[in-house]
């Protein structure tokens, strides 16, 4: 699966995009035909500390698949994205296979 991930506005560092790279690409073991994921990583103006938004979108070619999340920082969202997405992915695969 591609990955592309844009931080807006900000310059992420190779920890982080490795963090999400790994993550993002753990939800192949749930399904191995997924085409590409965009991430969105953006600091909102916000007065609490849960500024960190993180938004994934995922082309399974049968349709897109979409999570977004605000945490206090990236990886947490990411761990949250990634829970998420994990449920569509099955129930993507399960009515890919009734089609």
């Amino acid at each position: 699966m591609q990955i592309t991930i844009h931080s807006v506005r900000f310059d992420a560092d190779q920890k982080l995009l490795n963090f999400i790279n790994k993550k993002i690409e753990k939800l192949t073991q749930f399904d191995d035909e997924l085409i590409s994921s965009d991430v969105f990583l953006r600091i909102e103006n916000a007065t609490d500390k849960s500024n960190k938004l993180v938004e994934v979108k995922i082309n399974t070619g049968f349709n897109e698949l979409f999570a977004s999340k605000k945490c206090e920082s990236f990886e947490e969202a990411v761990d949250l994205i990634q829970e998420i997405l994990i449920r569509q992915v099955k129930k993507n695969k399960q009515k890919k296979r009734l089609v």
